[in-house]
């Protein structure tokens, strides 16, 4: 049975085994992965000696020179990055050395996914590996639920609210959002709300795609307007925010669509979070479907200007707010 680290808590170290797969191409849960497996290790064996080999120009004969035992008898661990980039010659070494690995060597692969070095993660799981998954974080709803463990692992609490600001603010990469989240756990508190997010990255904030995208589907044009401009002025491209407003739109569809039932039973059949689902509830007052669908063209159009079809990419997204503002309530 695979492990997810996004969901993991570890309270205790626990036993390694010889052998362990980390499957997923998110690099920071590679990361943190393996530094769990390194804790555990030193906590059973303080001297273990730590080797770390990469698929990406590696040398033929290197891992089993390295895997092979130590001159003073001490406990090996051979940490594999970018198992998936390695050549014919590295995956021939790896599966070599598979059955090496027992009480005095433990063998830990990375390997980002992909059909690449199959034959080596079927041979892993097949010689009872522990499988840790570091799935890829792309979503909005992976980020929150990402966001919403991070502070449960630190024993934290933060409202939806908040942890929906976060991502909006610093939802881009990861590791930046991983940051976030712990500058907010070291200097906060109690539980995390949105006024705390607010105080530490309201500038961020402020200037998303989203507010821009709330205050257009509430038919407030001149809100829109004034954060569509401050968001341009501070550096915002025009792009993301119309793929925003585009993906803010096909929630409503999707919501308006869907009909009556509980928000996390829909939220689970639309791949939504519920919050989402209740916002988007909320946001469809003063909404029907005829306009709805102009707004998609519209905003259709705007994705195509501010990608290279027209000349002004500021207008274009400007004209689409402004339709958004305008087809609300009709």
């Amino acid at each position: 049975m695979s492990e997810t680290v996004v969901d993991e808590r570890v309270v205790v170290p626990r036993r390694v085994p010889p052998l362990v797969l980390i499957h997923g191409p998110e690099t920071l849960l590679i990361e943190r992965a393996i530094t769990q497996v390194l804790s555990d290790l030193r906590v059973s064996d303080p001297q273990v000696e730590i080797v770390k080999l990469s698929g990406i120009g590696y040398e033929s004969g290197v891992l089993p020179l390295e895997a092979s035992p130590s001159l003073f008898g001490e406990a090996k661990a051979v940490i594999l990055r970018d198992a998936d980039e390695g050549s014919e010659a590295f995956h021939a070494d790896v599966l070599a050395v598979i059955p090496d690995a027992g009480e005095d060597l433990t063998l830990v692969v990375a390997h980002k996914g992909g059909a690449r070095g199959k034959k080596l993660i079927d041979a892993l799981k097949a010689a009872q590996a522990r499988v840790i998954d570091a799935p890829a974080i792309k979503s909005d709803r992976d980020k929150q639920e990402f966001t919403a463990n991070e502070f449960r692992r630190a024993g934290r609490r933060a409202t939806p609210e908040a942890i929906r600001a976060l991502v909006e603010a610093v939802g881009s990469d990861l590791a930046e959002l991983a940051s976030a989240c712990q500058q907010l756990i070291d200097d906060t508190t109690g539980s995390i709300d949105e006024a705390a997010v607010m105080t530490y990255h309201g500038g961020r904030v402020e200037v998303s795609g989203f507010r821009v995208a709330d205050a257009a589907l509430a038919g407030d044009a001149g809100e829109a307007l004034r954060l569509l401009r401050h968001a341009i002025a501070t550096g915002l491209d025009p792009v993301p925010i119309v793929a925003v407003l585009a993906s803010q739109l096909r929630q409503l569809v999707k919501v308006g669509s869907a009909g009556r039932g509980r928000s996390a039973d829909l939220a689970r059949e639309l791949g939504m979070a519920p919050w989402q689902v209740d916002r988007a509830r909320r946001a469809l007052a003063g909404w029907n479907g005829e306009a709805l669908g102009r707004c998609i063209q519209a905003v259709a159009a705007a994705d195509f200007e501010v990608k290279g079809g027209g000349r002004d990419p500021v207008y274009a997204v400007e004209r689409a707010v402004l339709t958004i503002t305008r087809e609300h309530g009709r």
